[in-house]
């Protein structure tokens, strides 16, 4: 069993930055794909960006140049350093493992 808890949401002004993190519980981390997905109200859930195990990476065009996604084996962590933001990344950002595995998600709010 493998449990993902996201941190590092909130609210922040338009061109500002955050940095989400997807800390994973289990012993399996190291082999497991990791991905931050993203809901907005009204909006269907799409895949933000993903890493594989072997730290090849992938992003949605509308965040590619401004988000960079990254993990840490030895923390079992992953990242999502977000750079510019806009209202339009407002969403809950969810974290998942291995397209298998999903944790409850952080709001990022981008509002002036």
């Amino acid at each position: 069993q493998v449990q993902l808890v996201e941190s590092g949401g909130g609210l922040v002004q338009p061109g500002g930055s955050l940095r989400l993190s997807c800390a994973a519980s289990g012993s399996i981390f190291r082999g497991m794909s990791m991905g931050w997905y993203r809901q907005a109200p009204g909006k269907e859930r799409e895949l933000v960006a993903s890493i594989t195990a072997g730290g090849n990476t992938n992003y949605a065009d509308s965040v590619k140049g401004r988000f960079t996604i990254s993990r840490d084996n030895a923390k079992k962590t992953a990242y999502l350093q977000m750079n510019s933001l806009k209202p339009e990344d407002t969403a809950v950002y969810t974290c998942n493992a291995a397209m298998h595995y999903w944790g409850k998600g952080t709001l990022v709010t981008v509002s002036s």
